[in-house]
This record gives structure tokens, C-alpha cells and sequence, in this order.
């Protein structure tokens, strides 16, 4: 006897949601780890981490002090583009960049020269458990999608074609939307974010120098007397 579409499409729903309760839902909350870059072995620090297969996201934040924010941003462009990289943010009091993970010590080096660091800080993120997530729930997805196709081509009339188009319209739109949530952690791997808080050297006028000088002889009379 041959199946109906509505028991086929019963079917259907059956195995999806079985499916999705095998999914792992973050049974793991992401790691974080905090201090200098020096902190964190290198060697760990390649996005997709060696030892276990980890992803872990790397980010830095840098504070520093430079004599003009528009020489500096002219120079993260040129370190950005030599460590395989690109600049997200350009601004006077903040800038962004991205340098392949695998040369974050060194753009952090590059960068630490351009000024005074007040302070330096590198973040490590593991993601795997968010990405495998988002990896099964695609699997699913796209396996959904392939059994909506087969009941699309044998839909018995019209409504039930427009029912099973109707899935297929979501399971779409679903696809895509993991595609990139796990596309995007991948690229934040792949790529280490370095942000750069800038302070900008205050100069001082003809009148400031006179000041300062000022100052100074006064305090070396008051010493020595």
C-alpha cells in the first residue's frame, strides 16, 4: 500500500525531533583564560588549537600612547595587511584589527612599537562545543531537507506540495543561518582580533615649554636650598 503524504510528512517530524534531542546543547560553557600574551603557549594559539582539536578564539586588547592616532592607523593598515590580515575599525580613540592567528605575537610586537604600551592583554576563547553544535544541527538540517525533497515529489495534490514547500522555505533559511554562525567561528579562529585603545600625546604650545622650565628651576632652588 502506498504511503500518504501525511504520514510520510508524520514520519518526518518524528525524526527530526529525535534528532535534535541528540543534539549537544552547549554542555560545555565556553573557556576563558586572561593576562599577557606571553601567558598562553604559542603553539596553542592557531585558531584550531593542535593538542585536541580545540577552537579557540584568540583576541588582544592593547592600550597605548602615541604622538598621532593618524600615523598609527596608517601603520596598523600595513601590519593588518603583512600578517594576513585587515583593518575592521579606524578611529581616534579606538581602532581594530585582524592578523591571521598564527602571527598575533607578532603583529602584538609590531604594534607595542609604535608608542608607549600602558598595558597589554590576550584573551582565549574555546568555542568547540558552540561550533560542533552548530555543526550537527546542520547535519540535521540538511538531512530534514533532503526526506522534504523526496515527499515534495511524491505530494499527492497541491496542498500538500504548498505544505512540504513551506518546510522546505524554513529548513532553508535555517541551513543558512547555522552555515554562518559556524562560518563566523571559524573566520574569528582563523583570524585573531587585536583591539587598540589609543591615547594621544598631548603637545604642549611655546608657552608650555616656558612653564615647564619654570617649574623645574623653581623646584631646583627649593632642593637645594
Amino acid at each position: 500500500m502506498k504511503m500518504s503524504i501525511k504520514t510520510g510528512f508524520f514520519i518526518l517530524l518524528s525524526s527530526i525531533l529525535i534528532s535534535a534531542c541528540s543534539v549537544n546543547e552547549f554542555a560545555k560553557k565556553p573557556r576563558y583564560r586572561y593576562g599577557n600574551a606571553a601567558s598562553i603557549p604559542e603553539f596553542e594559539r592557531s585558531g584550531f588549537a593542535r593538542d585536541e582539536g580545540r577552537i579557540v578564539i584568540f583576541n588582544a586588547v592593547i592600550n597605548i600612547s602615541v604622538d598621532s592616532y593618524d600615523t598609527l592607523n596608517r601603520r596598523l593598515i600595513e601590519i593588518a595587511k603583512k600578517y594576513d590580515g585587515y583593518a575592521v575599525t579606524l578611529g581616534n580613540r579606538r581602532s581594530t584589527i585582524r592578523v591571521g592567528a598564527k602571527h598575533l605575537d607578532t603583529a602584538l610586537k609590531a604594534i607595542s612599537g609604535l608608542g608607549k604600551v600602558k598595558s597589554k592583554i590576550l584573551r582565549g576563547d574555546d568555542v568547540t562545543e558552540e561550533y560542533r553544535d552548530y555543526e550537527i544541527r546542520l547535519e540535521n538540517a540538511n538531512k530534514a531537507r533532503q526526506r522534504y525533497l523526496e515527499l515534495l515529489s511524491k505530494a499527492e495534490n497541491v496542498e500538500a506540495a504548498l505544505k512540504v514547500e513551506k518546510e522546505l522555505e524554513r529548513l532553508n533559511s535555517e541551513i543558512e543561518l547555522l552555515k554562518g554562525k559556524s562560518g563566523r567561528l571559524k573566520h574569528l579562529a582563523d583570524f585573531s582580533t587585536i583591539e587598540i585603545n589609543i591615547e594621544e600625546k598631548r603637545k604642549m604650545g611655546l608657552l608650555g615649554y616656558v612653564g615647564v622650565g619654570l617649574y623645574k628651576g623653581f623646584r631646583w632652588l627649593i632642593v637645594r636650598s
